[in-house]
């Protein structure tokens, strides 16, 4: 029997693997350039550009030249990789809280001022999402344990 279709397992086909979300977090810093992502990520060379490559095929990141000789590339978000922000702000939120000890390594700020807490709301009603609120509506090929 094949596994369950899931869109949680088409995603981590594109970023669960440890350098592609490491370079992403890179990228969403602000760092741009291969060697600078490299250095701060501790990817090798080879398994770097593998990594990057495969985000560029899925539509998360674009190649732009910045020199001509020789030529050099460097690594900007689209709209479809922009939208994981909330995805890696909520991973090291959670990182933060159950794994690393001590203050967290980083900190953001929102445009309000205060000191970001990532939440998910529903945008229906604004309210806060905690598990026990929710009603699983669909979950094709679901087994049961019964």
């Amino acid at each position: 029997m094949p596994p369950r279709a899931c869109s949680i397992a088409n995603a981590l086909q594109v970023i669960g693997e440890r350098w592609s979300l490491l370079a992403l977090r890179e990228i969403f810093f602000g760092v741009r350039r291969f060697d600078q992502i490299a250095t701060n990520t501790g990817a090798s060379r080879d398994i770097l550009a593998t990594r990057l490559r495969t985000l560029v095929e899925a539509g998360l990141l674009e190649k732009q030249r910045y020199n001509a000789h020789p030529p050099r590339y460097e690594y900007v978000l689209t709209d479809v990789g922009m939208a994981l922000h909330t995805v890696l702000l909520t991973l090291m939120s959670w990182g933060d809280h159950h794994v690393t000890q001590g203050e967290p390594p980083t900190v953001w700020r929102h445009s309000c001022g205060a000191e970001l807490t990532p939440r998910t709301v529903c945008a229906s009603c604004g309210d806060e999402v905690h598990a026990p609120d929710l009603t699983l509506v669909r979950a094709d090929g679901l087994g049961t344990d019964e």
